[in-house]
């Protein structure tokens, strides 16, 4: 990227990663967003069921503040909790209503299906909910797919960049 400067935030709501968002964003500029965002709401049982309306809020500041960017939002990881994975769930399918809705508004977005069988699984989890650094890795493979999906979508331009995405 030709501003490989990043941030990114661990432990944190929708509402939090917001907030922190709002503080950063606007100096930084980026010109990609990887977003994968909801489980410490489900963790917290915090406002599931408008996890996507305040996902929505948060993506349309991202757009206000940096009208160019593409967003790859990811669906939540699995969880070996199954109180909160029927909430990792309800989320998920929150996301994909986002990423849809977005998508017919010809929005540069992008979902990086992390709940999938290429996606972490309960053993790359270190507390039943964040990755491990074997879930670190698959989710590096699903976001570098991602990135190229944009790339070939005319989103973003990687051709100048070196980088091999696993099979």
């Amino acid at each position: 990227m030709s501003n490989s400067e990043h941030e990114g935030w661990r432990g944190f709501r929708i509402d939090e990663i917001e907030k922190k968002a709002k503080k950063s964003v606007q100096d930084l500029f980026p010109n990609i967003f990887l977003v994968n965002v909801g489980s410490n709401d489900c963790l917290q049982s915090f406002d599931i069921d408008r996890a996507g309306e305040r996902m929505c809020q948060m993506i349309d500041f991202l757009w206000l503040a940096c009208p160019q960017s593409t967003i790859l939002l990811s669906t939540l990881l699995v969880s070996a909790d199954k109180k909160v994975s029927s909430m990792v769930i309800s989320v998920n399918a929150q996301i994909r209503a986002l990423v849809e809705t977005k998508s017919s508004e010809r929005r540069k977005i992008l979902l990086v299906d992390m709940y999938s069988p290429d996606g972490p699984d309960a053993q790359c989890l270190v507390d039943g909910i964040h990755p491990n650094n074997q879930g670190y890795e698959k989710m590096a493979i699903l976001w570098l797919r991602g990135m190229q999906e944009a790339s070939d979508g005319g989103f973003i331009d990687l051709t100048k960049y070196k980088y091999h995405v696993a099979q």
